[in-house]
């Protein structure tokens, strides 16, 4: 039956002989969609396909706790007092009672204990902070590890880096509002680190305190931090966050490769009702569990450590996970100093807030340093196991754990009390594992995913081990090995292996010098590295296939990715496409 719309905008029948008067919400969406034109994107985009896999949740759980965040902190900006102006505290805390503090940490007393449901609140806030950035960083290297940032989602992929930047910062400003002892001695390395700028460090930290830290001359600071945390940092993240998901409908979802899924369809359930009514069912267990962790485990009790004053610091002051990597920078770095034309160069404060950056930013740089190793210029919206990319998955695996050994750097003298060892050698073992950690987890980690490949390919090729003994007739024993279904053949072979680039040759055919530009020399140095050898254990052929198993013992249906349909190679002239069988280089 063909289906007809009303002229004022496409809803079949709004107004077709036998159905009788509209309904008042027939005619308002009538009226809507002459104006906006609502049933067209209806029609587009809620029966968009969503693919149905675990680490898809990752995302959501970024943005549920964002969204906690921002109903979490309206509540607060309600009674928080941004002000530096002194005032004597009289309240519910007892133990501070007649203490001259600060009008932001009195009202974040005030909110712990004489708001109805204000320490809940504060606490669901701080730890759906927490929450959001892992989620966010994990989320981050699932699309690593897994490729889903090459072309068209390299934006995407920037939108997200800039997201965890700026929540990095929105963390350090956010628990910098209290104005307790130990956010006050985050900010304290905050001017520090500022004041080590070279020649405008001093400047700088004029312009960002509004004078002498802490307070300035007219203690400026927590207003200012206040202004950036509400205001400028929450809307710019809301408009990234939009944004984000913009492209994620418009690029359609990535899936992992198996049987029916293509570069050019999804194969899942719909958004309208199915994966809304699941994103509804999630958002409700997040804010749930937010909820109760907030309830039940205490997190940063400002009243005890007290408000912040200058001559003091707190024992075991930790920053939140999250920036624990910037401060462990600093505590391993060898305290070095420069003296020179009168001025003093910090290097131990100096070095490490340039490496923070620089950390950050290879994660950014990445895709299209990959992309241009390989020239690849087409669409991809398959993913690919982490396993069949070596290199890539050695770096990502590299970053972590130096991540994490700047991590534990942050807290060295809690690991030094509790391993009962020295700080000084808790601290020169992290100097010398910064560089020599990161190469033996790229390492092990390139070997375990060749192993699974080679495990992979016996796999195909012999089946899967089932644990049944057999004798033979002429007495000798054997596993028996159950053939994989063409389903299973088919995700572990569906992976291209491309060649390396290559600079070209030095002479033409006519034994002319050729110029080799230095960029092209640098990008098939960079290409091996990544598609060389041993970077890929060569997948099964099917012709490897029906000598094993015959022409005719599984016939040709569920041939792994085989001699008659090679992998195609990158979209240029300048890459080699792989070879039949989608086989890597003959040394590989």
């Amino acid at each position: 039956m063909s289906e007809t719309t009303s002229a004022s905008g496409g809803r079949p029948g709004a107004s077709g002989g036998g159905r009788g008067r509209a309904t008042t919400g027939e005619r308002v969406a009538d009226w809507a969609d002459g104006r906006l034109g609502i049933y067209g994107l209806g029609r587009k985009y809620l029966r968009k396909v969503f693919p149905d896999h675990w680490s898809f949740l990752l995302g959501e759980i970024c943005l549920w706790s964002f969204v906690v965040l921002i109903l979490t902190g309206v509540y607060l900006t309600l009674f928080f007092q941004p002000s530096m102006n002194e005032v004597v505290y009289h309240g519910s805390y007892a133990p501070l009672n007649g203490v001259v503090m600060s009008e932001a940490y009195a009202s974040t007393l005030d909110i712990s204990f004489d708001v109805r449901g204000g320490l809940l609140v504060r606490q669901m806030h701080h730890w759906s902070a927490l929450i959001f950035i892992a989620g966010l960083m994990v989320h981050m290297m699932r699309h690593f590890f897994t490729g889903s940032f090459r072309k068209p989602r390299e934006v995407n992929w920037l939108i997200g880096w800039t997201l965890l930047v700026l929540a990095l910062f929105e963390g350090l400003f956010g628990y910098s509002l209290p104005d307790d002892l130990l956010s006050g001695a985050g900010l304290r390395l905050v001017e520090a680190a500022t004041l080590s700028v070279p020649v405008v460090g001093s400047y700088l930290s004029f312009f960002i305190f509004g004078g002498e830290f802490p307070t300035g001359d007219s203690g400026e600071i927590i207003p200012r931090l206040y202004a950036v945390h509400i205001l400028l940092i929450p809307a710019l993240m809301v408009a990234l966050v939009v944004a984000h998901l913009i492209l994620v409908f418009h690029h359609k979802h990535t899936q992992f490769p198996g049987p029916g899924r293509t570069e050019r369809n999804v194969v899942g359930a719909p958004f309208m009702p199915v994966y809304l009514a699941k994103a509804g069912g999630f958002f409700m267990m997040v804010f749930g569990l937010l909820a109760a962790i907030a309830a039940t485990v205490t997190i940063n009790p400002v009243w005890v450590y007290g408000p912040y004053r200058p001559d003091q610091v707190s024992t075991n002051a930790q920053p939140d996970w999250y920036l624990g990597f910037a401060e462990g920078m600093v505590r391993i770095m060898p305290a070095w100093e420069i003296d020179a034309w009168g001025h003093t160069l910090n290097l131990g404060l100096f070095i490490p807030i340039v490496a923070f950056p620089l950390l950050l930013v290879l994660l950014a740089v990445y895709p299209f340093i990959e992309a241009w190793a390989t020239g690849d210029r087409r669409e991809h919206h398959l993913l690919d196991r982490p396993r069949n990319h070596p290199v890539r998955t050695g770096i990502g695996a590299a970053w972590i754990s130096l991540y994490l050994l700047f991590l534990l750097g942050g807290g060295n003298d809690l690991a030094a009390t509790q391993l009962h060892l020295s700080i000084n050698t808790v601290t020169w073992a992290l100097r010398i594992g910064v560089f020599a950690v990161p190469v033996a987890v790229f390492v092990a980690t390139h070997r375990i995913c060749l192993g699974l490949q080679r495990r992979d390919r016996e796999k195909v090729l012999h089946g899967r081990e089932t644990g049944v003994i057999k004798r033979l007739p002429h007495g000798e024993y054997v596993e028996v090995h159950a053939p994989l279904t063409a389903a299973e053949r088919h995700t572990l072979t569906a992976h291209e292996q491309p060649r390396p680039l290559e600079a070209g040759p030095s002479e033409d055919a006519n034994g002319v010098v050729r110029p080799v530009r230095r960029a092209a020399r640098v990008r098939a140095l960079v290409s091996r590295g990544l598609y060389g050898k041993g970077a890929y254990v060569r997948k099964p052929t099917a012709g490897e296939y029906r000598r094993l198993h015959g022409t005719s013992g599984h016939g040709t249906s569920g041939r792994p990715d085989g001699d008659a349909d090679p992998a195609p190679g990158p979209d240029t002239g300048a890459v080699a496409t792989a070879e039949p069988g989608g086989q890597p280089p003959a040394d590989a």
